[in-house]
């Protein structure tokens, strides 16, 4: 230890009743019962002051060897100290005595030669024999109780005038004794060694209390005995039958009131030590009943509040040596896990600890007022949580916890006057609903204004990360906390990232309805103040495929006027799309647009967002176009073909799929899913993959939306003004859309043709040379040159003469500049032309050449849509008729053929409105096998009861198909009617009928194919059958 300066330390404000824990302390350790030292250390022997003199008339080398003489004696003799009182023979102790005129019988009194020996000590002037003397008596014998109380008192003596002297042999002990065999020791030498330093550390804090000038000494050693003394507590059994435990804390107080103060870290080791030791005691009951195995045990009450007030004292002391809010924190943080603990009676100890502290720091302390820890929302928020514990004491504390850390608060920030809010709320004691309820309300009210930011963050990350407690009570508070405070208004911007990140962290972890119910409630309070933070924030948490992040884009749908922010401010940042230049391989991850995209993506199949993506249907269509065709230029195509479109359980992996499949889910989604099939049956979506091909995909997508009527509107409108962008990718897209739509007969209706006429001049004025050829080509549509139809119809004449010529030499040149002419004309409709033209085109789909079959099927699939309303009921028979002759040619050995049969098949389903036209698609595009095939067929006959007798007519025309793939077809076709449909055909054939099936299978029988053979021999009984139930 070192002389240092004092400081003066003013006295705390406190009520004269209200004793400071420094005093209270002293006065405890004082009354520690110490065995034998008791004796001595209280009361003054009435031979003391006559020995004290003859003490001091000794020389110092006399004093010496009385000093020998008496440690000689007390090892030698040290065996029979267990005894009270031995008759000893030893004629140098009898001679002492008699030198010091004391009465011979002392000789038998265990505790007079120690307490002898330390008086010499204390009296002795000479430095070094103090030093030699003090360690022969600690290397004396340990082994019984009464020797190491005795070594005790004689040390504690000497301390008093040689105060240096005996605290460098105690750190030179600490190191080599009594710290290790503390840390290592596990025999009983380690009980004895422990109850021996525990004695000594008593009597020196007692002594160096009393010592006023022991504060100006610096004890280095203090770290040492410190982390003895918590090595006692630690070895403790978890059972109150001793005062160990308040003799150690309130040893560790006395010491911390020496200089130099515990350091940080070794107060934190203090605190994490004691309060283990007491609040993790078994419960008052239990205590009991460990008592009753103990003889002469204490009393069980009396014992643990002393136990509980030592640990009171040391919390009281430490603020007292540091009052400030920091100080106030630092304690609770470590109050704070037992204020979590799982079991009721930890949790109401360390409450009451807490209020205790709080409670002396408010009447007795002033605090300083430059510390606003935001530390202290936290804590706050851990105290209010108690407010519903089943404990009703507990829940008392916790209030009065809660209202105390206010008072402190107020005092901070210099309030004199309460606010309202916490006037009132401070007087709500009731339990009833709706009072407790109020008193929530303005706990919140109080919190927002009186707490710092940082403070009311903390606060209410708390709430958030109690929201997976397995408390449900706790949980449940926390929730209807959360919920008030993000409902109440002017909840700050600076808030919202950390509350939201808070949450996403605790979602996975959150299993109660109600809770998940409340969180997605404050999430839309957060979104209807802060909808651009809210977006922004969640759209940086994490990847949008993320499973937990998509509860809170729900939670945000659930007000409509918020659902059509979000997927607004989601399509401005899917425009933040930066050049080439800035795009290196660890941006992209961070790629704003690509956040949005992926996002828009999953929001496409959320339920909760499927009428603000209709709303925004337009908007979202030319942005994923436009999108795509900039991750095309960015070659940013990882991950475009390897995606399986079929595989409902994979995800597309790379940004150029991903925005593929959205612009898919646009149209499937939302009830426009026959645009969709329309321009998968013609391998469209493949024509997105490419920049060359890329304008060609977008003119098939906006040619199909025309055919289906989808959206002209709102896309032609975005549209163009995706033409006045300065954007080229926004240009292209825009005007391949309105191109195709001026072909639309709804176009005129939604467009002027002035705004049209002025859009396209400003095309023609484009950098891109595509942009300015379509702008022209648009601007010589039938549209905005009505007169040209004259001319187009009139050369549609002049060709069809030459289309219903039987030996014409280029059908399939002819029915592409038929099928030209027909999308030019589509605005004006081409009338009673159109039913000659598909009654024609039927006669070709049994055509020996390839490119005549698909280019009639393909061309069908237009004629029967450009006929107009007028003409639509000979349209809708035409296209029965060729229902049976496309589904067998989706078996042409042609590929492109069987492709052309699927596209016009399901256009004559929609046409016809047959049931499970959906379904339909789905076995059309994907479906393999028998199993799609019977499905198909299964769709087309239940969609079309009572057309039996002409889908058999058909199928046997084409028996005498070139193609053996079709003509297999067409059997397999007749032999699931006979065999599926048999009733229904007794009703619905005539005799005539049956005639013509059993002459066409005659026809068969000898067919050198077994296939055939096979199939006649299938269905001949069928057709004898058939022939007794069908009349007239």
């Amino acid at each position: 230890m070192a002389p240092v300066g004092s400081t003066k330390r003013s006295s705390p404000r406190r009520k004269a009743n209200h004793p400071l824990p420094r005093q209270e302390q002293e006065l405890e350790l004082n009354n520690l019962d110490v065995g034998i030292l008791g004796e001595y250390l209280n009361v003054n022997p009435p031979w003391e002051d006559m020995v004290v003199n003859k003490i001091k008339n000794m020389l110092v080398t006399e004093q010496g060897l009385v000093l020998d003489t008496i440690c000689l004696f007390l090892e030698k003799h040290s065996q029979f100290w267990e005894k009270q009182e031995v008759s000893f023979r030893d004629a140098s102790v009898q001679k002492l005595l008699e030198f010091l005129s004391l009465d011979p019988r002392k000789a038998t009194d265990k505790a007079f030669f120690f307490h002898l020996y330390g008086m010499i000590l204390r009296e002795c002037p000479s430095v070094e024999q103090v030093q030699s003397h003090l360690a022969s008596l600690l290397d004396l014998s340990h082994q019984h109780a009464r020797q190491r109380e005795g070594i005790a008192l004689a040390v504690g003596l000497a301390s008093t005038k040689h105060l240096e002297e005996v605290w460098a042999l105690l750190e030179h002990l600490g190191r080599t004794k009594f710290l290790r065999s503390a840390v290592m020791s596990e025999d009983s030498q380690d009980e004895i060694l422990k109850s021996s330093f525990l004695s000594a550390a008593i009597l020196l804090t007692r002594s160096l209390q009393a010592e006023y000038g022991s504060q100006r000494y610096k004890f280095t050693q203090i770290p040492e005995l410190i982390l003895c003394l918590l090595n006692i507590l630690q070895k403790e059994p978890n059972s109150l039958t001793t005062f160990l435990r308040q003799k150690v804390i309130l040893v560790i107080v006395g010491l911390s009131n020496l200089r130099p103060r515990f350091k940080p870290l070794l107060k934190s080791q203090v605190l994490k030590t004691c309060l283990q030791s007491v609040y993790m005691l078994p419960p008052s009951k239990d205590l009991k009943e460990d008592l009753l195995s103990v003889e002469q045990a204490p009393n069980t009450t009396l014992l643990y509040k002393k136990t509980v007030r030592a640990l009171d004292l040391l919390l009281q002391n430490f603020i007292s040596e540091n009052p400030s809010m920091d100080e106030v924190c630092f304690l609770l943080q470590h109050i704070e896990h037992w204020l979590k603990s799982d079991k009721i009676h930890e949790r109401s100890r360390a409450v009451q600890s807490t209020y205790l502290l709080l409670q002396y720091v408010v009447d007795s302390l002033k605090l300083a007022k430059e510390a606003v820890p935001s530390m202290l929302g936290h804590q706050i928020g851990v105290l209010t949580l108690l407010w519903r514990e089943k404990d009703k004491i507990t829940q008392q504390h916790s209030h009065f916890c809660v209202y105390l850390l206010m008072e402190l608060v107020f005092q901070q920030k210099g309030k004199l006057v309460e606010s309202a809010q916490w006037s009132k709320m401070k007087h709500f004691e009731s339990n009833v609903f709706r009072e407790w309820e109020m008193k929530l309300y303005y706990l919140v009210k109080v919190f927002k204004e009186d707490l710092t930011v940082a403070q009311h963050t903390q606060l209410i990350l708390t709430l958030v990360h109690n929201l997976s407690t397995c408390n449900h009570l706790r949980c449940d508070l926390a929730a209807k906390l959360l919920l008030m405070i993000c409902v109440e208004p002017g909840f700050r911007k600076e808030q919202v990232a950390e509350l939201l990140q808070g949450l996403f962290q605790e979602l996975p972890n959150i299993h109660l309805k109600n809770v998940q119910q409340t969180i997605s409630q404050a999430t839309l309070a957060l979104g209807i103040q802060h909808i651009q933070e809210v977006v922004e924030v969640i759209l940086s948490l994490c990847q949008p495929s993320e499973r937990w992040i998509l509860p809170l884009w729900k939670a945000l749908a659930a007000n409509y006027h918020v659902a059509r922010e979000v997927i607004t401010l989601l399509y401005i940042r899917l425009r933040l799309r930066p050049p080439r230049s800035l795009l290196q391989s660890t941006y992209r991850a961070r790629l704003v647009s690509l956040m949005a995209l992926g996002t828009i993506y999953e929001l496409l199949y959320t339920k909760e967002y499927r009428d603000t993506v209709c709303w925004a249907f337009s908007g979202i269509l030319l942005g994923l176009l436009t999108e795509l065709y900039y991750l095309l230029e960015m070659g940013l195509v990882q991950g475009m073909f390897d995606y399986q479109e079929d595989d409902l359980g994979s995800k597309p992996l790379g940004p150029c799929r991903i925005c593929m499949e959205a612009l898919k889910g646009l149209f499937w989604t939302n009830e426009y899913w026959e645009v969709f099939a329309d321009v998968k049956l013609i391998q469209g979506w493949e024509l997105f993959g490419q920049l060359e091909t890329f304008p060609r995909g977008v003119t098939l997508l906006a040619r199909a939306m025309a055919h289906y009527n989808c959206e002209i509107k709102a896309v032609m409108g975005q549209a163009l003004i995706s033409l006045k962008s300065n954007e080229e990718r926004d240009n292209i897209v825009g005007i391949c859309i309105i191109i195709e739509f001026l072909n639309s007969p709804d176009a005129s209706h939604y467009v002027s043709w002035k705004t049209m006429y002025n859009s396209l001049n400003l095309g023609l004025s484009s950098r891109n040379q595509m942009v300015r050829a379509m702008s022209l080509k648009g601007l010589s549509s039938t549209l905005m040159r009505p007169k040209k139809a004259t001319l187009l119809r009139s050369r549609l004449m002049e060709l069809l003469d030459n289309f219903l010529q039987p030996e014409f030499q280029d059908p399939a040149g002819l029915m592409k500049i038929l099928g030209h002419l027909l999308h030019c004309l589509g605005v004006q409709g081409i009338g009673i032309v159109s039913l000659k033209i598909a009654q024609h085109l039927l006669s070709l789909f049994t055509d020996e050449r390839a490119t005549v079959r698909e280019g009639a099927i393909f061309l069908f699939g237009d004629v029967i849509h450009y006929g107009g309303k007028k003409l639509q009921q000979s349209l809708k028979d035409l296209a029965s008729q060729a229902a049976v002759p496309l589904l067998l040619n989706m078996a042409d050995p042609c590929q492109e053929v069987a492709m052309k049969a699927k596209f016009t098949f399901l256009r004559c389903a929609i046409l016809l409105k047959w049931e499970f036209r959906k379904e339909l698609f789905g076995k059309l595009a994907w479906g393999q096998g028998l199993g799609a095939a019977n499905d198909i067929f299964v769709y087309m006959l239940e969609s079309n009861v009572g057309n039996y007798q002409q889908f058999l007519s058909q199928a046997l025309m084409c028996l005498d198909s070139s193609h053996t793939t079709v003509k297999l077809a067409a059997m397999k076709f007749i032999g699931a009617l006979l065999q599926d449909y048999f009733n229904d055909l007794c009703l619905y054939l005539r005799k005539n009928d049956v005639i013509s099936l059993k002459k066409c299978l005659e026809a068969l029988r000898h067919d050198t194919d077994s296939r055939t053979r096979n199939f006649y021999l299938n269905c001949w009984n069928d057709a004898v059958e058939l022939s007794y139930y069908v009349q007239d």
